[in-house]
């Protein structure tokens, strides 16, 4: 069968079938016209990496699954490598809950007597914003204000960066960039805007920081070559975020909502915000908006939606 047929049976992207050659893990044949063929098997094997990405094992470490496959066997997981993977991907998570937890104590620990030097009594207790989102936020709607961004090139622009660089947006080479837009992150101690949870969309910007923060690497390894933040808040403000949540990658900042016009983008105000980002993310290949995230709910687990977009 073609590629595009596979891709449809398999329910994936022919981009994703095109990854899974590259990683070796589909081998197809080739016809006399010299187009590929591909057969029952590697549709089987397709699923077989969708269900093993389901439980968090990376398309890139899914050889032993395949080869088990290929040996002949009837489930993947019955042969020796395979569950030697299983054991390797288990004591991975266990060293990344370990690492976040440690480091989430961490932080904690150092929030609290920063907060204590900085902030009176008066403002009693003091909200954690990188913690699980509240119920019954209310689910933003696809009101088409991104409907065109797709196949637009991106603007000649210069933003400052957190790191100290300036990023140009039309300068950002070749392979994937993800820049994931958002209105604003809350300060502990300092209360956010009026009513903020009752505007669709708008809380959770520090949860999705750490969402990507989490998944950045798995990112970098599917083959995205930049992560940004992108908002309306000064370097400055950007940065206390940067370095309160542990971010690996840097924050754009656009003050003057720059990107915003060029590209025709969705904002909102807020009580004491006359103007800010609404949550949209950008995949950017070749200077080209490729793909485009919009509305995004709920934000704590978007970078999971990024990932899966990239290897499905």
């Amino acid at each position: 069968m073609r590629i595009g047929e596979l891709a449809g049976r398999a329910q994936v992207s022919v981009k994703a079938v095109r990854y899974y050659e590259q990683l070796g893990l589909v081998q197809p044949g080739r016809l006399p016209n010299g187009y590929r063929d591909y057969s029952d098997h590697d549709l089987r094997v397709i699923s077989e990496i969708r269900a093993l990405s389901g439980f968090g094992i990376n398309p890139a470490r899914a050889a032993p699954f395949i080869e088990c496959l290929d040996a002949g066997h009837q489930h993947s997981d019955e042969c020796p490598a395979s569950l030697a993977a299983y054991r390797d991907s288990i004591a991975e998570l266990d060293r990344t809950i370990a690492s976040l937890a440690s480091r989430r104590e961490h932080l904690a620990e150092r929030l609290q007597q920063g907060a204590s030097r900085t902030f009176k009594s008066e403002v009693g207790a003091m909200i954690d914003y990188s913690k699980a989102l509240p119920d019954n936020l209310p689910v933003p709607v696809d009101d088409g204000a991104a409907n065109h961004l797709v196949g637009l090139a991106m603007p000649a622009l210069t933003l400052a960066a957190t790191d100290g660089r300036e990023v140009g947006l039309g300068r950002l080479g070749s392979g994937p960039t993800v820049i994931y837009l958002y209105p604003l992150t809350g300060v502990p101690g300092t209360d956010l805007p009026d009513g903020w949870d009752a505007i669709p969309g708008a809380r959770g910007c520090s949860t999705e920081a750490c969402d990507f923060r989490d998944h950045f690497t798995l990112l970098r390894d599917v083959g995205v070559v930049n992560v940004f933040g992108l908002s309306s808040q000064d370097s400055d403000y950007q940065r206390e975020v940067v370095d309160r949540l542990g971010l690996p990658f840097a924050m754009l900042s656009d003050t003057g909502f720059a990107l915003a016009e060029a590209l025709t983008l969705p904002t909102f105000a807020a009580p004491g915000h006359d103007r800010l980002y609404a949550r949209l993310t950008l995949v950017i290949n070749d200077g080209v908006i490729e793909h485009v995230f919009y509305p995004i709910f709920p934000p704590n687990t978007h970078a999971q939606q990024v990932l899966d977009w990239f290897a499905p």
